[in-house]
């Protein structure tokens, strides 16, 4: 659930269509959207997910929803998805690239079919979502958000595949802002950092001293919350934002700016 930051129905009527949306924090965008007047598609690769997705997101707010299987590396797939999607709610106002691919792994342990596995869902996937959609965009207003990750601008060890794509998710969102701009279509970059109840999160966790220390890094010294970045999505789709383009924005409780874990405010000299 998003948080009460913003006035009710804010995106009432508007078409809302999220890959990957059928779990995790994607399908916590997609209960924001819902919540604030959205009608809204998800889809995953996993049938019995994208059932259970839309029976979720129709109770929530005015029940216009449907969670579609489809995998988001077949642009034709896709394509009938985004017809599927205008064809019962008309033209596209939000689109959320967010099926993604991850795992560690060492590059000298990496097959060149694993990594191109991540590249495939993560960058083509964006591609595929974002292309196969242009024609349905409302022109102008259509709001396109990517979900990235901070290892897009910041190599991380056992993470070279992630690395690789995510990069190009950025680059290529934001050669569409570049591009569809002109359009009067928006597109934005969301890097989430350690989201609670995330996959990614539970690995971690799974060595609670290492957890701990990584937890200190955070300036904020907490984990975010899947409304957190929920919250982000709507702002971006919302009139708000409607200067915003092209923008790659961390939700991260501010470790992309740097390492968190000394605290100044307990070091007496460094207040004089």
């Amino acid at each position: 659930m998003a948080s009460d930051a913003f006035q009710k129905d804010i995106l009432k009527d508007k078409v809302a269509l999220i890959s990957g949306g059928t779990r995790g924090i994607n399908l916590g965008i997609a209960r924001g959207l819902m919540e604030q007047g959205a009608k809204v598609v998800v889809f995953g690769r996993n049938e019995e997910r994208a059932r259970q997705a839309e029976a979720e997101l129709r109770a929530i707010g005015s029940g216009q929803a449907m969670g579609v299987s489809c995998d988001v590396r077949d642009y034709e797939a896709v394509s009938r998805v985004v017809e599927k999607t205008a064809d019962a709610f008309g033209a596209l106002d939000i689109v959320v690239a967010g099926a993604a691919g991850n795992f560690f792994a060492p590059v000298v342990g990496l097959s060149p079919n694993a990594f191109r596995t991540v590249i495939d869902i993560d960058l083509m996937g964006t591609f595929n979502l974002f292309r196969a959609s242009f024609d349905k965009l409302t022109k102008p207003g259509a709001s396109l958000i990517a979900i990235s990750a901070g290892q897009a601008e910041n190599a991380r060890a056992f993470q070279a595949h992630a690395c690789a794509a995510k990069a190009g998710v950025n680059m290529l969102t934001q050669t569409l802002a570049i591009e569809w701009g002109p359009a009067g279509v928006r597109s934005n970059i969301i890097a989430p950092g350690a989201i609670a109840d995330t996959e990614g999160v539970k690995f971690l966790a799974s060595d609670p001293a290492a957890f701990k220390e990584n937890i200190k890094r955070i300036p904020q010294r907490r984990l975010g919350g899947v409304d957190e970045i929920a919250d982000m999505a709507i702002y971006l789709s919302s009139d708000a934002a409607r200067y915003v383009n092209g923008q790659i924005i961390y939700v991260d409780g501010g470790l992309s700016a740097g390492d968190g874990r000394e605290d100044a405010l307990t070091v007496p000299e460094r207040r004089k």
